[in-house]
């Protein structure tokens, strides 16, 4: 069942979304060489707390999750694709870090994701992120009333495939609102014209995931959360938070200077 968002609701969600918009600035200013993943994952918290807000990641189990969730921040570093548990590993020169955070706030869910390089960038590392970012832009400017979710699907997929990427099966965005994860889903690839019919005050998270040696191939690491890549190759992973509206769509947790 897919809610439909008020006015005033898709309002709140962009308060909630800025503090997720903030606690990524934070964390991406903070990494550099030598910075640990749980300090990162620290930074994070701070935001949270200095906006008096939760995190849905925490605690969070779905059925694939052999434990909860035990940060607030997914750090996901090179052959690392989502989902990656903070731990003592400390960045290195040219890593690729993908972090990905949610915030709740009055009630309300915005989650976001983006991805960079720390120290000096591989050319390679940087075509990746200008696709995956591209990619998400062609699905925001998808995201319109009268337009479906295999409009937006399809418009991901092609940014993806075109720059000869492949694209990790099964995984992609979804509905938000009151919790971090409602109908439907957004899939990454799909056929123009199919799936339910955009409305206003549908808020969608739309996120694709690139993976940078061409191959679909991924595998759970032994935390039963991070997904790697099979082929060893870097992956890249962008999202927002965006609300279906008739003035067009509207980002909910953009980031200053985006």
């Amino acid at each position: 069942m897919v809610e439909l968002k008020t006015d005033t609701s898709i309002d709140a969600m962009h308060t909630a979304g800025r503090v997720v918009a903030s606690a990524l600035t934070a964390v991406r200013k903070a990494a550099d060489v030598g910075v640990s993943l749980l300090e990162l994952d620290e930074v994070a918290r701070e935001v949270l707390r200095g906006a008096g807000a939760t995190s849905p990641f925490l605690g969070y189990r779905p059925s694939f999750a052999p434990t909860p969730f035990p940060a607030v921040l997914c750090v996901s570093v090179n052959d690392a694709i989502v989902h990656g548990v903070p731990n003592d590993y400390r960045l290195r020169d040219g890593d690729l870090v993908s972090a990905d955070f949610g915030a709740e706030l009055g009630g309300w869910v915005g989650d976001s994701a983006v991805s960079f390089t720390v120290g000096t960038a591989r050319p390679a590392d940087v075509r990746l992120i200008e696709t995956v970012e591209r990619a998400l832009a062609a699905g925001i400017g998808a995201a319109v009333v009268g337009n479906r979710i295999g409009d937006i699907a399809h418009a991901v997929g092609t940014v993806c495939r075109a720059a000869g990427y492949g694209v990790p099966d099964g995984f992609g965005g979804h509905g938000i609102g009151r919790r971090m994860h409602e109908d439907p889903a957004v899939p990454n690839e799909g056929r123009p014209g199919r799936g339910m019919r955009l409305r206003h005050g549908m808020v969608l998270a739309i996120e694709p995931m690139v993976i940078g040696g061409g191959t679909d191939g991924f595998h759970a690491a032994p935390d039963g959360w991070t997904l790697r890549t099979d082929d060893g190759s870097r992956a890249a992973h962008a999202e927002h938070t965006v609300a279906i509206t008739r003035a067009g769509p509207r980002v909910l947790t953009a980031r200053e200077g985006d």
